[in-house]
């Protein structure tokens, strides 16, 4: 199994920890909740192992990847009713395989355009962050 341990996501240290919450596991990734809330019900699906292209990833791989990956915006739609959600995996230099899943409203922050990564505006208590996973663990 690819592992890095300069790599947050393979050890899953404090790093990690100051921007996400773990919601669950899934078939090949681990699915977490991302502290900053703009875009209500963000969320990061990550590759289990340490691959940093999706051309690295076996047939296999990559069909279960991106089932999860689908999975994961069924309960978000379920969820939080967004209007679109948004894909990004840049990994230009966090270069372990990511989808960033990211809700957006109409009349909401950046509709229209290309989502911040990190606009540092809305941040949850204990008690909301549990309620969000609640949510898309349920519809998961």
């Amino acid at each position: 199994m690819n592992f890095d341990e300069k790599c947050f996501y393979c050890s899953k240290n404090e790093e990690l920890d100051k921007l996400m919450i773990k919601i669950c596991d899934l078939e090949v990734s681990t699915v977490y909740l991302f502290k900053e809330q703009t875009y209500k019900g963000r969320c990061n699906v990550v590759f289990k192992e340490h691959k940093s292209e999706v051309a690295e990833l076996t047939e296999q791989e990559a069909s279960s990847f991106i089932k999860d990956v689908r999975r994961v915006a069924q309960a978000i739609h379920k969820a939080f009713t967004p209007n679109k959600i948004n894909y990004g995996a840049f990994a230009d230099t966090m270069k372990h395989l990511h989808f960033h899943l990211v809700p957006k409203y109409e009349g909401g922050p950046s509709w229209g355009g290309t989502f911040e990564m990190n606009p540092q505006q809305v941040y949850l208590s204990d008690e909301e962050y549990n309620e969000l996973i609640d949510k898309v663990k349920k519809n998961l």
